[in-house]
């Protein structure tokens, strides 16, 4: 028995001491470091022995949550390594200073680091209050230059302040509050993926600026015919044309035109289908085999339909690297830990592909910006801001279609992208277009 113990306490001691569901984490609340916003406003502490998130269901999925009984989710998990005090590591000296603690009543270790935050307060309050007003939405705004994440919105949510007492009936929720929609949210993403679409065919060659198309408002592909939304028809179009109104029959033969090799050869380059390089874990976009894709499914892809399902995060990516001149930026929500007052951690601008060049990015740009004024996204428009956006509208089997706006702003030199998707919720210009709006004022305010 006494060789078992020695076994569990020092050999093993430390993987169990990381298990996100060791209550002791909890137990030793008290001395756990804080979780700060960018500019030091508290998003988790521990005061009065207990943990507190004055922030509640604002940031409730992506702060997360630390319980004796629950385990711990979100930042509280991702980095609770670096939030835990020292006693929970598992090493023999750090007991024997609980040993101490538990005799004299004096603290024989420091407190957890605090980690620092890139979320900024005024756009998460802008982002969240807008997506609250909807049953079910999703968003992310962050800074193309350096993959900065300001705000991360996901309703419903839940007060995790509450969590002892609510856990069992959020577990059991159909509106699923605990999931965190901004990154593990998956949906068709619809007529914002043609920035991909565009993006690919325009780098491959398969097209270019002047190139023209024909939209009688359907277009035929063996037995499957494929339509625009309402049954629309935009004529005779340039690519800029096809792209400011949103012609499904126009990017599906674009798809076609490209070819299912090329099609994946961008679909691999820019990452998609690839986990995102995250602070804290995020879901993976679903994409089907290439070895599985017919020329009807390719056509549905060319317009972000089909078995293709994506993230918000992953949207806000793509759009940052049309803002960043071809360039995707890693995305991070974690700036720095601070132990004892002293930076033990810092993160910043990196690069996560370069999936087309600063020329193809150049005129996808001018696409976009073609949308907010004078195409599907004119709702999106700001006074005295060049805004670049793309309007969505997925259709899915489960109700009405999902309405996606993904944009960023200033044109000229972007510094923040936001990505809005809300559920069931129809025409992207409609409803998350002026959501989208919205947090870019707000935004463009508040970052330099």
């Amino acid at each position: 028995m006494a060789a078992r113990q020695a076994y569990v306490q020092v050999i093993q001691g430390p993987r169990i001491a990381a298990l996100s569901y060791n209550p002791r984490h909890a137990l030793l609340a008290t001395r756990r470091g804080r979780i700060l916003a960018s500019d030091g406003t508290v998003l988790a502490q521990t005061a009065k022995g207990e943990r507190q998130y004055p922030y509640g269901a604002s940031l409730a999925q992506t702060v997360g949550y630390v319980s004796i009984r629950y385990g711990t989710s979100g930042l509280e998990d991702a980095y609770d390594a670096a939030l835990t005090p020292a006693d929970t590591t598992g090493d023999v000296s750090a007991q024997i200073a609980e040993i101490v603690e538990a005799f004299t009543g004096q603290s024989a270790t420091a407190r957890g680091a605090d980690v620092v935050t890139t979320i900024v307060p005024a756009v998460q309050n802008a982002l969240y209050s807008r997506l609250a007003l909807h049953p079910r939405a999703g968003g992310v705004v962050l800074d193309p230059r350096t993959g900065a994440v300001l705000a991360l919105g996901s309703v419903p949510s839940f007060d995790p302040n509450a969590l002892a007492t609510e856990f069992q009936s959020l577990l059991h929720d159909p509106r699923s509050p605990l999931l965190n929609r901004a990154i593990d949210g998956l949906y068709p993403p619809g007529s914002t993926f043609k920035i991909f679409t565009a993006s690919a065919a325009l780098d491959s060659g398969s097209v270019t600026m002047q190139s023209t198309f024909y939209d009688p408002g359907y277009f035929t592909i063996g037995n499957f015919t494929l339509h625009d939304n309402e049954f629309e028809a935009t004529g005779t179009q340039d690519l800029t044309g096809a792209f400011s109104l949103s012609s499904n029959v126009d990017f599906g033969q674009i798809a076609l035109k490209m070819g299912t090799q090329t099609f994946y050869k961008y679909i691999d380059r820019w990452g998609i289908g690839k986990s995102v390089d995250f602070q804290i874990p995020s879901n993976t976009d679903r994409v089907p085999p290439e070895d599985s894709i017919v020329p009807g499914e390719l056509a549905q892809m060319g317009f972000g339909q089909g078995a293709l399902l994506m993230t918000p995060l992953r949207m806000a990516l793509l759009a940052a690297t049309i803002a960043n001149g071809g360039s995707e930026p890693r995305p991070f929500l974690v700036r720095q830990v601070v132990r004892q007052g002293a930076p033990s951690g810092s993160y910043g601008a990196s690069e996560l592909a370069n999936p087309i060049s600063a020329d193809t990015a150049a005129n996808v740009k001018k696409m976009m910006i073609a949308v907010v004024q004078h195409g599907t996204g004119t709702p999106a428009q700001l006074p005295g801001v060049t805004v670049a956006g793309k309007t969505g509208t997925a259709t899915n089997p489960f109700g009405a279609a999902h309405s996606w706006f993904v944009c960023f702003a200033p044109a000229e030199n972007p510094r923040v992208v936001v990505a809005i998707v809300v559920e069931n919720a129809g025409y992207g210009a409609e409803v998350a277009a002026p959501i989208a709006r919205e947090v870019l004022r707000t935004a463009l305010k508040s970052i330099p």
